[in-house]
């Protein structure tokens, strides 16, 4: 055979194999699929298909650039130090949030637990209060709180948060006045809001024990002296690195810090104002005043028991292995669980009902009551602490009642006694710090007396709450007392009689609707906060 011949062979053997490659590719779903897409290619604009080509050219360069950076171990710590702040930042806020939320709830229980002539003036005051803590607690109530000083309260850094700080900086590393803060990562900012909404929860707690019959005027004045001088003073001495934090004394959320200090300041509130117009006989019996709204009130429990996962989760002020915030929101919940069963089968065995308020305020005493130890102690034990909170908040409430003390809401019997319980329950419950793999802290309080660490703990958690309680009852005492005396704290009779949203605010929450304006007590077979147990007296 020729060359020439042999040449044309092997051009035809090409040509068949390149038409049977090219009927196989037509054949193919790559081929119908790629068919599709050009086809929509060509239906697109002139500009946009010009675009494509530059597009594909853009994205193979930043693969190519992408691939070509390898980071050096240096800027590799430098992102992970940075995502640590920012989640650790974020959660912060987070449950700041959810804290403020609790604004919400306090609002709408106190509503439905108050009589409907005076609706207006509870939701205002509650609606207020946290905008005065604000006021209050960026002027000083932070810096005396948190301020390096001395064992008692802070002395720099104090108005408006002007002090020297480097937050996030943490340990050794931080630089600034704020050094009892320095263990959490986050930006100063954060550590502020956090803080605020703790401090407004305290002056909110005052609002509703001295509700129905307290000046508008008069409640404004002692709120701002609470969130700026009372309460920063005994924080200081807990969470600022004052004198009970160098004896070793734990309030993990805030079970004295917040709750107690709000419930002495209600409570003497409550004494120097007297009971409301028709609430005792003249032999001293309780009569009960039903609340107007218990939908509200059980909305407004739902909406607390919400934000208690942020109140006690957040004060971890840090994300970490996520290993803790799981568990003190287990332990939140089991409190505020066993602490509303608790009430429920109290109060029908002594009331003979299962009183709804009741329950409502066992769930709250279940909440505060495992707020000191909830990072401290193990499920189990939340549970014995609500449940013995729940139990405690049905007596607290009729003590507090035979005692002439009237509380519209109870909150008294929920956040003193319980923040008194709860606090002691630390010195009791508490686990012991291990650095052993799994523990459940490596520094906080030594173990409780039923883990086998004998009365130290708890004797340290006693004095604590006897200092705080002291302090607290003097510095809420001198401000009722000078209030009292300049201004009157009480309204007239004929103002209490009317209804505090006529005379107060001239306006009305339900106009239009028929308002009881005796003032005095209401039907004994209806349930009202903590006047719900008075039945049992008057039966």
């Amino acid at each position: 055979m020729s060359k020439l011949a042999h040449r044309r062979m092997r051009t035809r053997n090409k040509r068949s194999i390149a038409d049977t490659l090219a009927r196989s590719w037509a054949r193919s779903e790559v081929a119908y699929y790629a068919q599709k897409y050009f086809k929509k290619i060509r239906r697109l604009p002139v500009s946009l298909q010009a675009c494509l080509p530059l597009a594909g050219i853009l994205v193979l360069m930043s693969s190519f650039s992408a691939s070509a950076q390898t980071p050096s171990a240096a800027q590799l710590t430098e992102l992970e130090s940075s995502l640590r702040v920012g989640l650790d930042t974020m959660w912060v806020m987070i449950a700041g949030m959810l804290v403020f939320f609790m604004n919400a709830g306090f609002c709408m229980l106190e509503t439905g637990f108050c009589r409907q002539k005076n609706a207006v003036n509870v939701l205002a005051k509650n609606l207020i209060v946290f905008a005065l803590s604000t006021i209050a607690f960026w002027f000083i109530g932070f810096g005396l709180m948190f301020g390096d000083g001395n064992p008692f309260f802070g002395t720099s850094g104090l108005f408006f948060l002007s002090g020297a700080d480097n937050s996030p900086a943490t340990a050794d590393a931080y630089q600034g006045v704020y050094t009892s803060l320095n263990w959490t990562g986050v930006p100063l900012a954060a550590k502020f809001f956090f803080q605020l909404v703790f401090a407004g929860t305290a002056a909110t707690i005052v609002s509703g024990a001295v509700a129905e019959r307290i000046k508008f005027v008069d409640f404004l004045i002692f709120s701002l002296l609470l969130v700026g001088i009372a309460y920063p003073i005994t924080g200081h001495w807990i969470w600022g690195g004052g004198w009970l934090a160098g004896l070793g004394f734990f309030d993990f959320a805030g079970s004295t810090v917040v709750h107690a200090v709000g419930g002495w300041a209600a409570l003497m509130g409550a004494a120097f104002l007297g009971a409301r117009l028709g609430k005792y006989n003249a032999d001293g019996s309780p009569n009960a005043i039903p609340g107007h709204n218990m939908s509200i009130a059980t909305l407004g429990t739902l909406i607390l028991w919400l934000g208690w996962f942020g109140f006690n989760p957040g004060s971890t002020m840090a994300v970490g292995d996520g290993s803790l915030i799981a568990h003190i929101a287990l332990t939140t919940n089991t409190g505020g669980a066993f602490g509303g069963v608790a009430a429920t089968i109290v109060a029908w065995l002594v009331l003979g009902k299962p009183d709804l308020s009741m329950i409502i305020n066992g769930i709250l005493a279940g909440l505060v009551a495992v707020t000191a130890s909830c990072a401290f102690i193990t499920i189990p034990a939340a549970a014995l602490i609500g449940a013995i909170g729940g139990i405690l908040v049905v007596f607290a409430v009729m003590f507090f009642d035979r005692i002439k003390i009237d509380d519209p809401v109870g909150a008294i019997a929920v956040h003193l006694t319980n923040g008194i319980w709860g606090t002691l329950a630390v010195g009791l419950f508490a686990v012991g710090p291990s650095d052993a793999p799994g523990a459940l802290y490596a520094a906080g309080p030594a173990a409780g007396l039923f883990a086998g660490g004998g009365l130290g703990q708890l004797w340290i958690q006693f004095l604590g709450t006897i200092s705080v309680g002291g302090m607290t009852v003097l510095l809420s005492s001198i401000f009722w007392i000078a209030l009292k005396a300049i201004l009157g704290i009480r309204v007239s009779e004929e103002e209490e009689l009317m209804g505090l949203d006529i005379g107060e605010h001239g306006m009305e929450a339900y106009s239009g609707f028929v308002k009881d304006a005796s003032g005095m007590a209401g039907s004994l077979g209806t349930a009202g906060t903590s006047t719900g147990v008075s039945r049992m007296d008057t039966v």
